[in-house]
Parts: structure tokens; C-alpha cells; sequence
């Protein structure tokens, strides 16, 4: 019969089985979580398409959105930069 709580021994290690079945219980409730947000977000890309925004721009917009300030101003500088370069500015 398995122990709900205490510890399991396996040869010389001791394994906590009551604290380990607690961290995988919310490790699957997280998991949980982010499908049924990542199911939110999908559906609202989805009704921003479907009022004529494009999708893919929009998803650009929260990635730039996301980004540390200077990091984003480095990189558009570096892309100004090279498309300079490039004689496509």
C-alpha cells in the first residue's frame, strides 16, 4: 500500500511523497491555467482579425510592447543601421 505522506525510501535516497505529489497537483492545475489562457488569448486574436486587424502586426506590437526600453531602442537603432547599410532606408 503507498504512503500519502512521509517519506518513501529508495536505497539511500528519501523521497517526501506527500510534498512531491503537492508540487505535481499544482504544476497540472498551472498547466491547466495557461491552456485555458493561451485557449482567452486565441480567441481574441481571432475577433481582432475578424475587425479587420491583422494578426500578425499585432502580435509585433506586444512583442516590441514586452521588451526592456533600451534594449528596444538598441535593436531599432542596430535595424536602421543595417537596412542603411543595405540602401533600403
Amino acid at each position: 500500500m503507498a504512503r500519502d505522506k512521509g517519506p518513501a525510501e529508495t536505497g539511500t535516497d528519501e523521497v517526501n511523497s506527500g510534498q512531491l505529489r503537492a508540487f505535481i497537483e499544482r504544476i497540472e492545475r498551472l498547466n491547466e491555467e495557461k491552456k485555458a489562457l493561451s485557449e482567452d488569448i486565441k480567441e481574441v486574436y481571432g475577433e481582432a482579425k475578424g475587425n479587420g486587424f491583422d494578426v500578425k502586426i499585432i502580435r509585433k506590437i506586444i512583442s516590441i510592447r514586452s521588451q526592456d526600453p533600451d534594449k528596444r531602442s538598441e535593436e531599432e537603432t542596430l535595424i536602421d543601421l543595417y537596412l542603411a547599410a543595405l540602401g533600403a532606408n
